[in-house]
């Protein structure tokens, strides 16, 4: 007999007995939980839950019991069998820390996703990323030819029917138009100085300020700029006789683990959308 691996992630109005209707009804199809956690959010009154299992039907039949059981419990629920690897676009200007990393971790497992390919503004980055084997799209931007270029990414996301949109350091404002359709499936990752050091050498402009924490934050992006829905924020210590350079490196670091934990969690199914804040079940 065949056995699958799935993932269901749910949220419903918080009520007693959700988790013993689910549990139910994975037991009714032959199915073995292997990992399950929940939250109960007191101020949305939500209920958040996650649940790995295996089960010997096919995907069709656990998702019509669970269309369901959806229906009486007013749940919104999503349901992933784990062997089809996630597929994500990366979007990145020039600087390389944060793909590279990324590219990284895909190649040596860490994450276990396809990058089906990477787009840029500039061209700088191909020779890093065919070495990987991905695609590299160049599509330059300007004020005046913004809505096209856009509409080439939303296009490239069709073709390539890509699950998550992972900004890498693009360097470029999202329109709110374009953030809406990639609404819950595209994540930013900035450093966490803004908004008190905006603009050219925000490292400099620390370093001056004399600033003893450096971190980073990953977000859903929305159309208020930096400020959708945390998934992940890191940060470390730095002191007097750090420089701007060696702030800007610490930085790098910082900004590279922060994204890659944000990106793993989503393509496993761990982060679940609360109004605007996520709930996030890390293992």
């Amino acid at each position: 007999m065949s056995v699958a691996e799935y993932v269901l992630t749910l949220s419903c109005p918080d009520r007693p007995g959700v988790v013993a209707a689910v549990s139910s009804l994975l037991s009714r199809h032959g199915c073995n939980i292997t990992e399950s956690q929940q939250f109960g959010d007191r101020e949305s009154e939500r209920f958040f839950m996650r649940v790995q299992f295996t089960s010997p039907v096919g995907e069709d039949e656990v998702r019509a019991a669970f269309a369901a059981l959806a229906s009486d419990l007013r749940m919104e629920f999503q349901l992933r069998d784990l062997a089809r690897k996630p597929k994500v676009l990366i979007m990145v200007s020039r600087f390389d820390h944060c793909l590279n990393d990324l590219l990284y971790r895909v190649r040596s497992g860490a994450l276990d996703l396809e990058v089906v390919a990477v787009v840029s503004n500039h061209p700088d980055l191909r020779p890093l990323t065919q070495s990987h084997g991905i695609d590299y799209h160049h599509l330059p931007v300007t004020p005046e030819t913004k809505p096209k270029q856009e509409a080439e990414v939303l296009a490239l996301v069709e073709r390539y029917q890509v699950d998550l949109v992972v900004l890498a350091r693009y360097m470029q404002v999202l329109s709110e138009e374009l953030c809406a359709k990639l609404s819950g499936r595209a994540i930013n990752i900035h450093h966490s100085f803004l908004p008190s050091f905006k603009g050219a050498k925000p490292y400099h402009q620390a370093h001056d300020r004399g600033v003893k924490l450096i971190g980073a934050t990953a977000h859903y992006v929305t159309s208020h700029l930096d400020e959708g829905p945390i998934i992940e924020q890191e940060v470390a210590r730095v002191n007097h006789s750090h420089s701007p350079e060696d702030l800007a490196a610490i930085g790098r670091d910082v900004e590279s683990l922060t994204l890659a934990r944000a990106v793993k969690w989503h393509t496993e199914q761990r982060v679940l959308l609360d109004g605007h804040k996520t709930v996030v079940f890390p293992r």
